[in-house]
């Protein structure tokens, strides 16, 4: 007959002894996070000092805009604008509210973009950066309209926009209000320029969309970061509706730049160092 105690492990005292169950579990001093593109193991403090570029094959892993305004940013320098102002769900889309919460949660942004003032190389200039933690950096309402108003500061100012694009396109959860925002950020862009201002658009992995189709490819000068996702319909789509097979690195900045789509590619290591000296070189100089 089998004991009720058969498979019930043994108190040995020596083994007690040397165990703390009141203890924590220690957790490492480093963390790693393995790189998408190379699956290399990198340290968390080696990719916050190489601006989260892997050291082993320099694939550019994505960033939040609050870590891409300190990259660029004049330390101390931006002023951040309408940080309050979020959409609303007008259509009482099924699980909207609930979406937004979870976004607003989990980048710690109240919107899918941040604007604001800041110097680079101690020159001001106006700054809009998006947020891919918040539903993909989608545009909706709130978005449009932070990043119109910045158009309309740096046109009354007479000051430079340098924006970071990232995004999935249009929030469809606000329907045809998002899509409207295509042409009224693409109007202030234009009232900008014919003012005689300067937009720079630093395309980031990915920027697809309506984003893609609007403001962020109606800058005077186009950036993208190394083998960024550009494009209106993401590759699977395209491929899904013509039944064909794209090339390798179809949409990704290498191929927009043969193409004339963009006007050059940047490490984000050299960004700030390019940007500042566009800015100089179109008559912008370092102010006290």
């Amino acid at each position: 007959m089998l004991k009720k105690d058969l498979f019930r492990r043994p108190n040995i005292e020596l083994e007690d002894a040397g165990m703390n169950t009141s203890a924590q579990p220690e957790s490492p001093n480093a963390l790693y996070v393995s790189c998408p593109k190379c699956k290399a193991m990198c340290a968390d403090a080696d990719l916050e000092s190489n601006a989260s570029v892997c050291p082993s094959c320099g694939h550019h892993l994505r960033i939040g805009a609050r870590r891409r305004i300190e990259l660029i940013a004049d330390e101390g320098s931006f002023e951040e604008l309408w940080k309050d102002l979020r959409g609303e769900d007008r259509l009482q889309f099924e699980g909207y509210a609930a979406k937004i919460a979870q976004a607003q949660a989990q980048s710690g942004e109240t919107e899918g973009v941040l604007t604001g003032i800041c110097r680079i190389e101690n020159i001001k200039t106006c700054i809009f950066s998006m947020e891919s933690a918040f539903i993909m950096g989608s545009m909706g309402t709130a978005v449009g309209e932070k990043i119109t108003r910045l158009f309309e500061l740096a046109r009354r100012e007479q000051l430079p926009v340098i924006g970071f694009c990232v995004s999935g396109g249009a929030r469809m959860q606000e329907g045809v209000l998002s899509l409207m925002q295509m042409a009224k950020t693409s109007g202030a862009v234009k009232r900008h320029s014919d003012d005689g201002g300067l937009y720079i658009a630093v395309l980031t992995d990915p920027t697809t969309g309506g984003v893609m189709a609007s403001f962020a490819m109606e800058g005077d000068i186009t950036i993208a970061e190394p083998d960024a996702l550009i494009g209106f319909a993401g590759p699977r789509v395209i491929e899904q509706t013509i039944r064909q097979k794209l090339k390798e690195g179809f949409q990704r900045s290498e191929f927009l730049l043969e193409k004339g789509f963009v006007d050059m590619i940047c490490d984000r290591r050299e960004m700030k160092k390019c940007i500042a000296e566009l800015l100089r070189l179109h008559g912008r100089e370092a102010k006290a």
